[in-house]
């Protein structure tokens, strides 16, 4: 019997081979890394999105104080976090690293969990895309355009991106988001220069600021600007030296992040006062930014401020969108998904199958958006207060659980491997950082009604994040037939391309 037709008898045993079980290595350095993880922060939309919403709804001055509490959080999350991708190079990254601490079943869990995570941070986007694109036709052209026509236009444009080289892509982000920063840098310079009445109050980093029931709630608001950084492990496999770039670009990223938020949270205060703008922020909403650039700035800036803000989403689709690609091919590769998605593009080396998947989840969603709005015209906020809204949650709850349970990970895997005395101090900040990802995971189902902005009373504020449960379940429920029919393939759950170049080897011994 050859060893070929031999495999095809053992249950997991993928018979493919080839570099197509394997993303091309080199691709990335510390750069297009950093860029590629960076995008999907969107920066721009959470200064113009994110920050006016926390400071209407939650009626708090201190949300930039929260971005440097949450900033110390991660941190301490990524110490770990980064240590363990030294170990481990898998695409799969978190379930990869779940998997190696508390075992396959928990790493099949968490791999359908980070799959619906993504599918729903990156489909979520296309509300708000549809809307701002709909509202620049409206504006510039004097057309009406429904919001679905633009959003499935960039599905199709992520998708076939998607298909190229990751470096093409990472070219594609940094471009995109360095003038995206750029042009907020220029808004709290702006800012900083022609402060309102109360001048340049540091008010909003005083600790009384975080007094009142809305923080819990702001932190969850506050925390979905972070998503992004904890993805630099899913691209190990396609850069040089994973064991050095990988923890690099995770500390500039999460200390980047928070440092730039925390800063043009500030500004946003800044720019108000202190005192007011909680009240600017209700009764502006999405447009604060935009008001107060074109008061310091001038209408142009503002008109590019608007284009700019639409190409920061797209550049968090396409960031987003390479994530599931590469979570589905580990998990194609692994038995996890059908073996297609574990086969990446001859000609670019990308994971095609999971990107055809992902643009197919992203186009189906957006059709029955645009089928379950009943206004003939296309009334763009429904979307927004929908797909963006209910999504994003869905999303940002399955992200700060699969970093919860990470940090859990990180823990049993070095005392499991005896190194619990020498790695105490990465074992202590993991445990302190999964207490308080678990402490705001409590906070964010508990009040997942205000977050979705629907009633105390509405289904969805258990039917949403039920569907995090519910991904969490049927990966248990898959980890545990696959443990009893094909222990084999259970045990190689996270082992990513080392379970290749095993199984090569073996293949090659005579």
């Amino acid at each position: 019997m050859t060893t070929e037709s031999s495999n095809k008898s053992r249950p997991g045993i993928s018979t493919f081979k080839g570099e197509d079980r394997a993303l091309r290595a080199g691709r990335l350095g510390t750069g297009g890394l950093l860029l590629s993880v960076l995008a999907a922060t969107a920066p721009l939309m959470v200064v113009a999105g994110v920050m006016p919403t926390t400071f209407a709804v939650m009626g708090i001055v201190g949300q930039p104080l929260l971005f440097v509490v949450l900033g110390v959080v991660l941190v301490l999350f990524s110490v770990g976090y980064a240590e363990m991708s030294r170990h481990v190079h898998n695409a799969g990254a978190f379930y990869a690293y779940i998997s190696r601490g508390l075992g396959g079943t928990a790493g099949a869990s968490a791999a359908l969990v980070a799959l619906v995570a993504y599918n729903a941070l990156q489909v979520g986007i296309y509300g708000i895309f549809g809307f701002e694109v709909s509202g620049l036709f409206a504006t510039y052209a004097d057309l009406s355009v429904a919001w679905w026509i633009p959003a499935l236009v960039a599905a199709l444009v992520v998708g076939t991106l998607g298909w190229l080289k990751i470096d093409v892509n990472a070219r594609v982000l940094g471009v995109l988001l360095i003038i995206e920063v750029a042009l907020v840098v220029i808004f709290d310079i702006a800012a900083v220069s022609d402060p309102a009445a109360q001048g340049l109050s540091l008010h909003a980093f005083n600790p009384d600021t975080l007094s009142g029931a809305g923080i819990g709630t702001a932190l969850c608001f506050c925390i979905a600007a972070f998503t992004g950084f904890e993805q630099a492990p899913v691209y190990a496999e396609e850069t040089s030296r994973p064991h050095v770039l990988v923890p690099r670009v995770m500390f500039l990223a999460v200390s980047g992040v928070a440092v730039f938020f925390a800063l043009s949270s500030w500004a946003l205060t800044v720019a108000t006062g202190p005192s007011a703008i909680v009240g600017e922020a209700q009764k502006q909403s999405a447009g604060l930014l935009f008001g107060l650039t074109e008061d310091r700035l001038g209408a142009t800036f503002t008109d590019v401020l608007h284009f700019l803000f639409v190409t920061g989403m797209f550049a968090a689709l396409l960031s987003f969108h390479n994530v599931v690609a590469r979570y589905a091919f580990a998990m194609g590769r692994e038995g996890l998904l059908p073996a297609a998605f574990g086969r990446t593009n001859s000609a670019s080396g990308a994971p095609g199958t999971g990107s055809l998947l992902q643009t197919a989840v992203s186009v189906v969603v957006i059709a029955v958006f645009a089928i379950a709005d009943d206004k003939p015209t296309g009334d763009p906020t429904e979307p927004v207060l929908h797909l963006f809204t209910w999504f994003g949650n869905i999303g940002s709850l399955g992200v700060i659980l699969l970093m919860a349970a990470a940090s859990a990970s990180v823990v049993v895997f070095f005392v499991r491997r005896g190194a619990a005395g020498a790695q105490a101090w990465r074992l202590i900040t993991s445990t302190l950082a999964g207490i308080a990802l678990l402490v705001i995971a409590v906070y964010t189902v508990k009040d997942f009604d205000v977050l979705v902005g629907a009633g105390p009373d509405s289904s969805l504020s258990w039917v949403l994040p039920g569907i995090i449960g519910l991904a969490v379940l049927v990966g248990l429920a898959q980890g545990l037939v696959m443990r009893a029919r094909s222990p084999e393939a259970h045990a190689r759950i996270g082992l990513g391309n080392e379970a290749f170049q095993l199984e090569k080897a073996a293949e090659e011994t005579p």
